[in-house]
């Protein structure tokens, strides 16, 4: 399908070119922008109403600024895609997040203008920050640092850190704090409340907008009348509203709040921030989903909701005629109130995350005992640990790569004290079409070599069900991993009783002569599709689901290695220091000697596409383990004519 641009879109290239329209232009440009977005993403996939929430934010920035010479850094990236389509890449924007084409994030290699790679929230204002003092250093007073920054991301300690920091350095660094508030889900804390006060305060705004008309009518330079302004707006805040400035108070000069979808006042106000030095923050009040109603009302299930019909509002479903399996976050969603029922000491937490892990359905059913704790992996986690100090089962479930974020939290308060949190690691693995800021590749290596903890994989939906349940037994005493992928499982009737399994015990799934395969959590799946195309070769494979990498399953172990030598290992984690890596170090601490293949993501950054293509690319999708298989297995294969 051909998806044209509107008429002055079509005729931007760069941000140069925009910057050659009139300002009267510019509303035109935000509404071709927008149908560009709604166009392609209807058709193609991708993130949707993020970026409908700041059409008139990208034209204004790249309309005043001088990019990428002035640095513009996103948070999250989830809103960018009018960045990119306004910088060299509205040709190709419809390849975004698909195999082999751009990136659905802000990506340093990609373009200048994407000045820092993102994907986890942030981040942007210590980049900027970083930068802008940088630039001061190497005297390049005339260069600007822009970071835009959501309410929902604001709520994470490295934001506030940063902000910590921006007051005091000389540097020139302007911070736009997008107000919204949602993420992916709508946003909590003290900071939201914080915010909705003072962008809904009617004495306040009135009060404003009275002072700002008086100081249009008075006879006085226009430096005065913004430096008298901007005194006269901390004043008000501090007396209207509940508490004082917030961001004054970090040494931040705060502008607003402002109207984001108003590209006039937009443009006006950052062109009149771009001569006021040091550091700044200006607040915008925007609607995620902006100009597609059913975005605008349901902002979570349009925050990427696939393909869809742009006019009906339908989104599109694959149609089935069968009972599918669920997804694995459905059922940890479901089965952790199977177990909060009867256990009444289990509790929930997620840091932002309830719908994607679907942790939403027990913040629903039981509002007391599971926990939205906003966008702060590391108070997730030593939350959890306090919890378990009063005996509590903590349940914290978060994205494989966001648990990256708490690994400090995670060793020093969870795992060193000896305190029994239930890490649930969602999107273990290659996640897809996020890439390689969201791919789950390294949890197993760098929890491995930490004492004290149990790390475990389902390779199925009943062994998810299975291990949460084990996990929460009383005789359980130490942090426990359970890291499973995104996505569906195998098992379509998946709700089955619950079983406990032992701490450190595989199970085997087939016997076999030839050669052994010993897999890891999901991959246990691609090898038996391996195996039944392999018997038809002639070969006899044996297949361990080992479920556990810490404690390994040292008796099935002391079997694999007694009786076969060519052994393959099958993960979706990275071969470096991961399952494999374990496998071989019980073979030489036990002196055993074979012939050991690892399978699993190589040591390289792995890019975007759908799952299937990149376990293809990995080498450890059911064909490439039936190849590695026969290749080591040359002599043993029969032909049949």
């Amino acid at each position: 399908m051909n998806i044209k641009a509107g008429q002055l879109l079509s005729q931007i290239e760069y941000p140069s070119d925009l910057r050659k329209l009139n300002k009267d232009q510019l509303h035109q440009v935000c509404e071709e922008l927008r149908q560009y977005i709604i166009d392609v993403v209807s058709v193609h996939g991708g993130h949707f109403a993020a970026s409908l929430g700041v059409v008139e934010l990208t034209v204004a920035l790249h309309y005043v600024f001088n990019t990428p010479y002035d640095q513009l850094v996103w948070d999250v990236g989830h809103q960018a895609y009018g960045h990119k389509i306004l910088t060299g890449r509205r040709e190709s924007f419809p390849t975004n997040r698909k195999y082999k084409g751009i990136s659905g994030f802000p990506k340093r290699d990609e373009s200048e203008y994407d000045t820092f790679g993102v994907g986890h929230s942030s981040t942007s204002i210590s980049a900027a920050l970083g930068m802008a003092m940088a630039s001061h250093y190497k005297g390049e007073f005339d260069r600007q640092h822009i970071a835009v920054i959501g309410d929902g991301a604001m709520t994470a300690g490295m934001a506030f850190e940063a902000l910590n920091h921006a007051g005091v350095a000389n540097a020139n660094v302007l911070i736009i704090l997008n107000d919204n508030c949602m993420s992916i889900d709508p946003n909590v804390g003290a900071l939201k409340e914080y915010l909705t006060d003072i962008t809904t305060s009617p004495t306040y705004n009135k009060m404003r907008d009275d002072v700002w008309n008086l100081l249009g009518k008075l006879p006085i330079g226009k430096k005065f009348t913004r430096d008298m302004a901007s005194k006269l707006e901390a004043s008000l805040k501090g007396v209207v509203s509940k508490s004082s400035n917030l961001f004054e108070a970090l040494k931040m000069r705060y502008f607003g709040p402002i109207d984001g979808h108003n590209i006039t006042k937009l443009a006006d106000t950052l062109q009149d921030l771009k001569d006021i030095p040091g550091p700044k923050l200006l607040h915008i009040v925007t609607t995620k989903g902006k100009g597609y109603a059913l975005a605008e009302k349901d902002q979570t299930t349009w925050h990427a909701p696939g393909l869809f019909d742009k006019i009906t509002g339908e989104i599109f479903k694959k149609p089935v005629t069968a009972p599918q399996p669920p997804k694995y976050q459905d059922v940890f969603g479901h089965t952790i109130i199977e177990l909060a029922e009867k256990n009444d000491k289990i509790l929930g937490i997620t840091p932002a995350m309830p719908s994607g892990s679907s942790l939403k359905f027990m913040m629903e059913k039981m509002p007391d005992r599971a926990f939205d704790v906003g966008i702060c992996e590391q108070h997730a986690v030593t939350l959890s640990a306090g919890m378990a100090t009063q005996g509590m089962r903590v349940f914290c479930t978060i994205y494989s790569s966001f648990f990256q974020r708490a690994f400090d939290q995670a060793v020093h308060d969870a795992i060193i004290q000896k305190l029994p949190v239930v890490f649930c690691l969602d999107r273990a693995g290659l996640v897809g079409e996020d890439g390689p800021t969201h791919h789950g590749a390294y949890d197993i290596a760098y929890m491995r070599g930490i004492p004290n903890v149990i790390i475990s994989a389902p390779m199925n939906e009943e062994e998810l069900r299975n291990l949460m349940y084990s996990a929460q037994l009383p005789d359980n005493n130490l942090p426990y991993v359970i890291r499973y992928p995104r996505g569906q499982g195998v098992m379509p009737e998946w709700r089955t009783p619950f079983k406990a399994i032992k701490t450190g015990t595989g199970r085997k799934i087939r016997d076999g002569k030839d050669i052994a395969i010993l897999s890891l959590g999901h991959t246990g799946n691609f090898v038996m599709d391996a195996c039944k195309e392999l018997m038809t070769d002639g070969l006899q494979p044996a297949h361990y689901d080992m479920r556990f990498v810490k404690p390994l399953d040292e008796a099935m172990l002391h079997e694999v290695f007694t009786s076969f030598d060519k052994v393959i290992t099958v993960e979706d984690g990275t071969v470096v220091g991961g399952f494999g890596t374990a496998i071989v170090e019980f073979m030489a601490a036990n002196n055993y000697s074979a012939t050991v293949k690892i399978l699993g993501i190589p040591d390289r950054i792995i890019e975007h596409g759908k799952p299937e293509e990149l376990y293809r690319e990995c080498g450890f999708d059911a064909r490439s383990i039936a190849q590695v298989t026969r290749e080591l297995m040359k002599e043993k294969i029969t032909v049949t004519v």
